[in-house]
């Protein structure tokens, strides 16, 4: 179960980053309070999940999927780059997460 409060943290993570963009562009509000909702339910999750997972695991999960999501997410709504390179390392920090889960 601590597994799917992480990755459910990391998605919340992914909302969190997506709407400080969103928020940048409108000031409104609800971009605001999505932004909040993001973040406030991210954090929540990951405690849950910290309660049976080792610390290092599930912080370093945590930020690879916020990161590679956020990055993945950029690139597909906001039309950031999409290079070979750049999805190389976005597999690569995925894979390095993958890994963690697998040893752990």
């Amino acid at each position: 179960m601590a597994w799917f409060f992480l990755v459910l943290a990391g998605i919340f993570e992914m909302i969190g980053v997506l709407m400080i963009n969103q928020w940048h562009k409108d000031y409104k509000w609800t971009s605001f309070f999505f932004l909040l909702i993001g973040f406030g339910a991210s954090f929540l999750c990951l405690a849950v999940a910290m309660k049976t997972l080792p610390m290092g695991t599930a912080y370093a999960i945590w930020t690879g999927i916020g990161a590679s999501g956020g990055a993945i997410l950029s690139m597909v709504l906001y039309g950031e780059p999409r290079n070979l390179s750049r999805i190389l390392f976005i597999a690569m920090i995925l894979g390095a997460a993958i890994g963690l889960k697998l040893i752990s």
